[in-house]
Formats: structure tokens, C-alpha cells, sequence
């Protein structure tokens, strides 16, 4: 055994590198090693020769094993030398340019919008894009016979023949989410409604696919003066500045009374400036709630009653930001991207600015 052992560990320590000193492990401890056909030389021994020999093989064994590891190391240590003689890195020059994206338009004004609805006690409820015409339409009051039903109108998912199931579509507003919400909390309730709705229209401020908030509050005694006070607050801390409101009498099946909400602004050289001047600009939907909602989410209107309003994301912010054409939105361009897009480091407010 001494023999072994002194061959051995000379062979490990002229081995050149890690495949010499694979090859000499094998060798000693392989299943045709030396040292392995020792090992199984014990079973043919008496008892008394296997109470020397089998310790001394396992001493052998365990000493060849620990100068091979060591032996592995200082190859490596080497081979790691002789590498950072040729390799090297500055590290003082200056790290490459990389390419950053940016928070998209839709994302950051959704970000404040939420962010000032939240400090007025508004929860955020989120609903399906695809939804049954019970829920699109019927529960809101709309007619079968009304336009906005038409297939001209709206995106209705495709039936196979003899299919007995009710209609589905492309939600056209998210409407629906208030329905929803109504129905799994009941009242009072104070909620605003983002997302993705679809419509059958495209031109330079409409279309296929635009981005709605909606806005919902239902308590005992709550009145248009409500409804005008939170739209006027939340106006003036998107725009930062103080703007004023002015209703129109409208129509719409899912509220009554009904208006339309225009803010004041002004034109100068085609650019249009928020709260001031003498102008109007139409920008929103609202009312209160009509009773055949209020009965579709499960709620008395007898006992409750609410205001309720709509807007377009992408509209509110092409106006405070100065994006002129809509389509753009979604093309994907990254120049449009990286000229209007916001850096992730720019945090909405409550008060309509951003902040570092």
C-alpha cells in the first residue's frame, strides 16, 4: 500500500492539467483502478487480514481522493493566472449605452387618473372585455332596437350554427363593471372602472380599440351637485390648475336625468388650454344612475340612488399632453413611443403633475 500511495500521489502531482489528473484517477480509483481491485480483494480475505487491510485501503482511498480535489485547484488557480495575463477589463471606462423603454401614455394617465379618484375614496374594479349582451346592454337599460346594438356598432364574438347560447361581445364600455360591482357588493358603493372597450369606428379620434374610465357612487342621499363637485375636483388636480364645468341636458338609456360635461378652455394658434378662456370642449357623459340599473345590480332604487360618468382615457390624454391624432396610440411606432412616453421614475400625483 505504500507502494500505491507514493505512485499515486507523484502521478497526481505531475499532472499537467485536468484531464491528466482525470486520467490518473481513474487509474487509482476507476472500477478498474488499482486501488478498486484491492478494494474488492477484501472479501476473499480471512477476518483477521480484513481488520488491517480494509481501514489502510480506506485511509488509501480517502488520501488519493483529497489530492486529487487539491491538486484540481491549484490547476484551476493556474489556468485563472494565465488567463488574466492575456484577458483584462478597464473598469474605469464607461458602462455601454443601453436602451430604455418608457411607460406608455394610456398606462400613465390610467396611473393618474386612479391616483386622484383614490384620494377622493374611489376603489378600483376591473371586469371582463368580453361580456354577454345582458351585461353590455340589457342591464344598462338599452334597447334592443337602439343603434349602439347594431353589428355596425359593436364586435359580436362568433356563433356556431345551432349554438343556443345568448350573445357575447366585445364590451363596448366598461359599464358592465359597474353591474358587476353592484352585485357582489351591493350599496353604498364608490368605484371607477378602467380598461380596454371596443367599437366599430376609426378615424383620428376614434377607434377600434380605445381605453374608458368610468365612474360610479351610490348612497342614500347623493345628487348631480355631487357629481359636479367630484368632476370639477378631478379636473383640476389632472390639469393643475382650477377648471370649471358647465352641464348640458343629454340622453343616455342608463342614466336620468342625463348631461353632458364640457370644460372651460380656450383655442390659441389650433391648441387648445384647459381652464381658462371662454370656450367649452365637451369631454364626458355622466347622470343619475336610472332605476332599471340600479334594479339590474341588485339594488332598491327606492332606498338608494347615485351619479355615474364616463370618459376616455386616451382622449384626456391627448388633450393634457398634445397628442394630436388617436390612431397613433396604437401603432406601435417607437419614435411616438419615445417622444410621449414617461420614464418609470415619473410618479403620478393628485395634484396633475409628476413627481421624481
Amino acid at each position: 500500500m505504500d507502494e500505491l500511495r507514493n505512485t499515486y500521489i507523484e502521478r497526481i502531482a505531475k499532472a499537467a492539467d485536468e484531464a491528466a489528473l482525470e486520467d490518473v484517477r481513474l487509474q487509482a480509483l476507476g472500477k478498474k483502478g488499482e486501488i478498486s481491485l484491492k478494494m474488492r480483494e477484501l472479501g476473499r480475505m480471512d477476518p483477521e487480514e480484513r481488520k488491517t487491510a480494509g481501514p489502510a485501503l480506506n485511509a488509501l482511498k480517502d488520501e488519493i481522493n483529497s489530492a486529487i480535489a487539491a491538486r484540481k485547484v491549484a490547476l484551476e488557480d493556474s489556468a485563472l493566472d494565465e488567463r488574466l495575463k492575456t484577458e483584462w477589463l478597464d473598469v474605469t471606462l464607461p458602462a455601454r449605452e443601453r436602451r430604455q423603454g418608457t411607460i406608455h401614455p394610456v398606462s400613465q394617465v390610467t396611473e393618474e387618473v386612479t391616483a386622484i379618484f383614490a384620494d377622493m375614496g374611489f376603489a378600483v374594479a376591473e371586469g371582463p372585455r368580453i361580456e354577454s349582451d345582458w351585461y353590455n346592454f340589457d342591464a344598462l337599460n338599452i334597447p334592443g332596437h337602439h343603434p349602439a346594438r347594431a353589428e355596425m356598432d359593436t364586435f359580436y364574438m362568433h356563433r356556431e350554427e345551432g349554438d343556443a347560447r345568448p350573445p357575447f361581445v366585445l364590451r363596448t364600455h366598461t359599464s358592465p363593471v359597474q353591474i358587476r360591482s353592484m352585485e357582489a357588493q351591493g350599496a353604498p358603493i364608490r368605484i371607477i372602472c378602467p380598461g380596454g372597450v371596443y367599437r366599430a369606428d376609426y378615424d383620428q379620434t376614434h377607434t377600434p380599440m380605445f381605453h374608458q374610465v368610468e365612474g360610479l357612487a351610490i348612497d342614500r342621499d347623493i345628487s348631480m351637485a355631487n357629481l359636479k363637485w367630484v368632476l370639477e375636483e378631478f379636473f383640476s388636480a389632472y390639469f393643475g390648475t382650477s377648471v370649471k364645468t358647465r352641464f348640458r341636458a343629454s340622453h343616455f338609456p342608463f342614466t336620468e336625468p342625463s348631461a353632458e360635461v364640457d370644460i372651460q378652455c380656450s383655442w390659441q394658434d389650433g391648441t387648445v388650454k384647459v381652464g381658462e378662456g371662454d370656450d367649452w370642449l365637451e369631454v364626458l357623459g355622466s347622470g343619475m344612475v336610472h332605476p332599471h340599473v340600479l334594479r339590474s345590480g341588485g339594488i332598491d332604487p327606492d332606498e338608494w340612488q347615485g351619479f355615474a360618468f364616463g370618459m376616455g382615457i386616451d382622449r384626456i390624454a391627448m388633450l393634457k399632453y398634445g397628442i394630436p391624432d388617436l390612431r397613433a396610440f396604437f401603432d406601435s411606432d417607437l419614435r411616438w413611443l419615445r417622444h410621449y412616453g414617461f420614464s418609470a421614475l415619473d410618479v403620478p400625483t393628485i395634484r396633475g403633475g409628476l413627481s421624481r
